[in-house]
């Protein structure tokens, strides 16, 4: 292959001066004089302990201002002459709108005019911005202190300059739309103006900042457009698929269908033959799937290219130590287990045999749900660059700072001798919180000389995913003579990988312990062994134990005769200090789960008088910080069509940044959510995945998305958490109660379509 590292001289270059900034990059090292655009002054961003930014000073400085270029206040904050305010985001824009959350939450305590707001994605560098990871709805709690301060810190900065230009005290100047007043002498400045003295001021003490209540707020809360959407309509290259580097060759990397095979040989040399290929080679790989696992690459001069050979072919697998999982002997086995509960129980509260024997009622059911894969719009991809010592990478993950020090294992490289550029990521739910792709290009670039794409196809993107595990439940229930919920027992059974824990994100969900309190309460778990692996999907845990457990609490509030949103109020734990962790993202609290529960029963009209073959459930969650109620209003005809005629969501996440954002990410979980009640499930027969693209995976179409799903949010002072998630879990279990109040049918195993019933368009 011909060398094409003199393409590359300039931005070389480029790399080269970043590394040196990239290595300065530590406490110890900021009196370093590192030149133009590189002189980092760091400051701890408080409780949560992250450096939060830099600034020019000294020679850099009036380098800065001699050349008109932007004066950066901090490393989130530049801002230019003419008052354009550039904000980096620093965390992987997934499509939940973190991009414009974050400037907003920025520009917020900054006072800044958002109409001069520029947004850009910052690049990978945990040591200055601290986690950059997105993934769990945790990207808004982590990071709002940090970008308030920062916000607040530029601001301060700037009052100070103008307090010392004009004479005055700088609790006399007011500052709004990026301009700074002092009423008293009339005098004002806008930003840009004071930019270049500013940056030379020292970095405010965190603790000494005064963060803006929510009533003061003049940005938070409103309706933005998310700031790349221009650029999204328009086909503009954002995401990691669109990367194109000068002398780039593309390849495809094929692994075995069963999990744990490994490479005997394959049809080398009539691989190198096809048309438009440069070369082909077989990798060992790590043997971790959240590395490189072994398989076969191959590299072309185009997709295409690389592609076509893909289909030609031929490898000899190993099959030893491969998967031999088989979806339909988990559910058997299941089902005769689930009746032997297990010896040493996880939970053991009250008396649970004492409560069954007294119940004046008893309900015993047993749940059940699929595996599923994450199959986002954007398949698997990432472009790496290895020269000059230097891995350059540009990657759609949603965790890049977790990535690095796994990229640089699976590569045999020092992690300072990588930088990693973020791109905008199309579609993650959970699959890009594993950089296995990433993991794979890095080794497969140092075999390459010059900058390679490693693009997956959709089936390997089906074959080879960190699918949501499946659950079985069987659960009994007792009521009291009150009508009370007395007893819950749960035999809960999934899987492990390695014998002694459960497989990533099989574990039960903590979340259950919030909405669930029972005087007498006994869980307990066997696991299967798993080799496929398993890992985070949207709202883990949540998104399908929450359907079984609902739709459960449905039964036991029919069994009791009383009225189930009744019921639920009745049975939320009430045990806040016995229970809810010291992790302050964690901010259950009963009266929000009750307000939740009863404005959505409020909306939707629970109680009203609905036609024959129509039916309205309900259900609610505590996920990812949030509280959450929905409610759907269903038909159901003689053939099993189900028509929605509306969803109703409540959420109390704490304040609301983007109105309009935070209403998508509602509507857009609801319809995911019932997309994959519907008919979403991923079945495995002798370790191989049977589904393998979008025709046997019917993700919901446009004519049968509902017409009307509403969202209202109760919002408060309490921290924000993200929306990414939180609108997921309840859905299918409201589904599932509307269901059975139209048609008198119990759904206790999804998906839907499993048991005969579509949607009508």
């Amino acid at each position: 292959m011909a060398d094409i590292r003199s393409d590359f001289a300039e931005s070389d270059a480029y790399l080269q001066a970043l590394m040196r900034e990239v290595r300065s990059l530590s406490v110890a090292d900021t009196a370093l004089s590192m030149g133009r655009r590189s002189f980092f002054k760091l400051a701890g961003s408080g409780t949560a302990g992250l450096i939060l930014g830099f600034y020019l000073g000294g020679e850099a400085s009036a380098a800065e201002a001699s050349d008109g270029a932007n004066q950066a206040m901090n490393a989130f904050i530049r801002i230019a002459p003419d008052n354009t305010i550039t904000i980096f985001s620093k965390c992987p824009e997934i499509g939940q709108g973190i991009k414009t959350s974050f400037g907003v939450i920025i520009a917020e305590e900054l006072d800044a005019d958002w109409n001069h707001v520029v947004m850009e994605q910052a690049d990978i560098n945990p040591k200055v911005y601290g986690g950059q990871g997105a993934g769990g709805s945790t990207s808004i709690p982590r990071a709002w202190d940090q970008l308030r301060q920062a916000g607040a810190s530029a601001k301060a900065m700037l009052i100070a300059t103008a307090a010392e230009q004009w004479g005055v005290d700088s609790s006399q100047i007011t500052a709004q739309d990026s301009v700074l007043t002092h009423a008293a002498s009339g005098r004002s400045a806008a930003y840009g103006s004071l930019a270049a003295a500013a940056a030379t001021m020292p970095v405010p003490d965190p603790r000494s900042l005064k963060l803006k209540a929510r009533s003061e707020y003049r940005l938070i809360g409103k309706r933005y457009h998310g700031v790349d959407d221009p650029k999204v309509i328009r086909g503009e290259p954002l995401f990691g698929i669109d990367v194109q580097r000068p002398g780039m060759v593309y390849a495809n990397y094929t692994k075995c269908p069963a999990a744990g095979g490994k490479v005997r040989s394959f049809n080398v040399d009539e691989i190198k033959a096809e048309r438009g290929v440069f070369d082909a080679f077989a990798l060992d790989g790590t043997g971790q799937a959240v590395e490189v696992m072994p398989g076969v690459a191959i590299i072309a001069r185009d997709t295409w290219s690389a592609f076509q050979a893909k289909n030609k072919l031929k490898v000899d697998w190993d099959l030893g130590e491969a998967s031999t999982d088989s979806t339909s002997k988990f559910s058997a086995e299941a089902r005769k287990l689930a009746a032997h509960f297990p010896e040493k129980p996880d939970d053991d509260v009250g008396d649970v045999d004492k409560s069954f024997s007294n119940a004046a009622r008893t309900v015993e059911a047993y749940y059940e749900y699929p595996f599923a894969a994450h199959v986002p719009l954007e398949p698997m991809n990432t472009t790496a660059h290895w020269h000059d010592g230097v891995l350059e990478m540009w990657v759609p993950t949603q965790q890049p700072d977790r990535g690095l020090p796994v990229i640089a294992k699976a590569a045999g490289i020092a992690q300072e001798k990588i930088v990693m550029h973020q791109t905008r990521v199309g579609g993650g739910f959970g699959r890009r919180l594993v950089n296995d792709y990433a993991c794979e290009a890095a080794v497969i670039a140092r075999k390459v000389n010059a900058p390679v794409k490693l693009q997956w196809t959709r089936e390997d993107d089906f074959g080879h995913d960190f699918y949501r595990p499946a659950g079985y439940h069987q659960f009994k229930g007792a009521i009291d003579k009150d009508g009370g919920l007395d007893a819950w027992q749960e035999h809960f059974i999934t899987f492990t990988a390695d014998g002694k824990k459960e497989a990533s994100g099989a574990g039960l969900t903590d979340n259950l312990k919030y909405s669930i309190k029972a005087p007498n309460l006994r869980r307990g778990k066997t696991m299967l062994p798993l080799k496929i692996p398993t890992g985070a999907w949207r709202a883990p845990g949540d998104n399908a134990q929450v359907f079984a457990a609902q739709s459960f609490m449905h039964e036991m509030s029919l069994a009791s005769g009383r009225d189930h949103v009744e019921f639920l109020v009745a049975a939320v734990n009430r045990d806040v200090p016995e229970l809810a962790p010291k992790d302050k993202s964690v901010n259950f609290s009963p009266k929000r789960a009750t307000d939740v529960i009863r404005m959505c029963a409020n909306k939707a009209g629970w109680g009203k008088k609905l036609p024959d073959g129509s039916g309205l459930g309900l259900a609610w969650c505590y996920s990812h910080a949030g509280h959450v109620a929905q409610a759907v209003e269903l038909r159901v005809d003689a053939r099993k069509q189900i028509r929605i005629d509306r969803i109703v969501v409540v959420l109390d996440v704490g304040p609301i940044i983007d109105m309009a954002g935070s209403e998508a990410q509602a509507q857009g979980a609801s319809t995911d959510a019932l997309s994959t009640a519907m008919g979403l499930k991923i079945t495995i027969e002798s370790g191989q995945i049977q589904e393998q693209n979008y025709n046997a995976y019917p993700i919901l179409r446009m004519p049968f998305a509902p017409m009307t799903i509403d969202a209202y949010f109760i919002q408060s002072d309490n921290p924000p958490t993200g929306m990414g998630e939180p609108a997921f879990p309840a859905l299918a279990p409201a589904l599932g109660n509307a269901i059975f109040a139209a048609t008198g049918e119990r759904v206790r195993r999804l998906p839907l379509r499993d048991l005969g019933y579509s949607l009508a368009s």
